[in-house]
């Protein structure tokens, strides 16, 4: 009987982790985690579904497109069929259906994470500041920069309404940047109350979420489109009119900071934000800030500063990093009245990031530091215990357990990059020496067993 092939595959917009990429991927979350921990937070961990009233309505109508829902058990049960059905046509009339699906996978860190503090704000002492560092799930179009699921980095305060929260997580960026070498990054701020001021000067107050959804999509549709948008979604011409005045607006951060004050100063909330982008400006003088008033973040839960990290220009890629003030995201859970401000970074995009510019460590490459070859069974046993003495040392190691050709053992210690290859037959295991060869200069010497595990401390 002829086996039929089949084609193996894993689902659009995921990726398999070879240990070089795991090992990259580690250096980033490393560099993240130490820098996170230096300014006093502390970690958490969410599961990878909540429920599904969780989550919606938290991301406005582009987000809650994207989460990705996960069917109940027993669907094909014959007694629940006919509100199996009539779930199905809920879900493509576009509403939801218990009968359907009650769970899903979390979207990001910071919803999960308000439902977090809901539950147990009586336990928690305030400010309470955590890093979070875990995947998350977004049923998009799959492309160069975004995958379907993808790794986040959070940082969050709440509990705090003071703006040295912001000042101190743009500083987190700034140091976890320069950390990976990323030193021509851009960090761009801009502040909601700023844009709720363009909607109000524009007798737009009501279309917020529409103005903001729009201004979002500028640098991928243009100005002129992003008008059409405007116009679809309801705005009159006198409206766009002054928008457009609002996105054309150039110049340095301060003359940026100058003209808003124009537009939008005579507002209460355009006062307030463009204070509070003033203060930033003032206080992370180290950062690389860059005002931009184009930024909206279409996240309807923010409410005061909201950041977006860029790549170096260089590099073609989106956002690597984003986020922003929250001040009653807990007020979905009926737990009001709890401001918060949080970061976060898009490790995958980092790490391709980091990919194309060479940056990251040489050193990361290598596993394994030392292969012992298999010189017999007396040897290979010898050779065990003295590779276990390595062990317990910290140095990385292995033996080839077959009694194969040297040939071949060469071969598989190249193509594993191990650089070091160690030697002990039968008159080493007289002498309590062994030879030990350095593969990329081909320089071999003479090392006694005592001091093996110097010797490896050492280069």
């Amino acid at each position: 009987m002829t086996a039929t092939n089949k084609t193996v595959s894993i689902p659009q917009g995921t990726r398999d982790f070879p240990a070089a990429v795991v090992r990259k991927r580690n250096y980033i979350f490393s560099c993240i985690r130490k820098v996170f921990e230096v300014y006093g937070f502390e970690p958490l961990e969410t599961p990878a579904m909540e429920n599904l009233d969780t989550l919606t309505g938290k991301y406005g109508d582009e987000g809650d497109k994207l989460i990705f829902k996960i069917l109940n058990n027993g669907l094909n049960n014959e007694k629940n069929i006919n509100s199996t059905r009539a779930g199905f046509e809920q879900l493509l009339a576009g509403k939801n259906s218990t009968d359907i699906t009650e769970r899903a996978l979390k979207y990001d860190l910071t919803i999960p994470f308000a439902r977090y503090v809901a539950m147990n704000l009586t336990r928690l002492t305030l400010p309470y500041r955590r890093y979070q560092i875990q995947p998350v799930w977004r049923a998009d179009r799959p492309q160069k920069g975004r995958y379907r699921e993808f790794t986040q980095c959070d940082a969050d305060v709440v509990g705090s309404l003071s703006l040295l929260n912001e000042t101190e997580l743009a500083n987190i960026y700034h140091d976890v940047f320069t950390t990976l070498k990323l030193n021509d990054y851009e960090l761009r701020i801009n502040n909601r109350k700023v844009l709720a001021a363009l909607a109000a000067v524009c007798n737009g107050a009501d279309k917020m979420t529409d103005i903001t959804i729009a201004i979002d999509k500028l640098d991928k549709i243009g100005l002129e489109n992003v008008k059409k948008e405007l116009a679809e979604r309801g705005l009159q011409s006198y409206q766009i009119e002054i928008i457009e005045r609002y996105l054309c607006i150039t110049g340095s951060n301060e003359e940026k900071i100058d003209k808003a004050t124009v537009l939008l100063g005579n507002t209460e909330s355009g006062k307030q934000g463009i204070e509070e982008l003033g203060f930033l400006l003032a206080h992370a003088t180290n950062v690389n800030l860059v005002v931009d008033l184009t930024l909206a973040r279409g996240l309807n839960y923010y409410t005061g500063t909201i950041f977006e990290a860029k790549a170096p220009a260089s590099v073609s890629i989106g956002s690597i990093g984003g986020g922003g003030r929250y001040d009653d995201l807990t007020g979905h859970f009926s737990v009001p009245g709890i401001p918060g401000v949080g970061i976060s970074f898009g490790v995958d995009r980092i790490y391709d990031v980091l990919e194309e510019l060479n940056l990251f460590p040489g050193v990361l490459e290598v596993g394994t530091r030392a292969l012992f070859f298999n010189m017999g069974e007396p040897e290979c046993l010898y050779a065990f215990d003295i590779m276990q003495g390595l062990r317990k040392n910290g140095i990385a190691c292995e033996l080839y357990y077959e009694n194969v050709k040297i040939d071949k053992q060469f071969k598989y210690a190249e193509k594993k990059n191990i650089p070091f290859i160690v030697i002990i037959g039968s008159k080493e295991m007289n002498e309590g020496i062994c030879q030990v060869k350095e593969l990329s200069t081909g320089k071999q010497e003479v090392v006694p067993l005592a001091a093996l595990h110097t010797y490896f401390n050492k280069t």
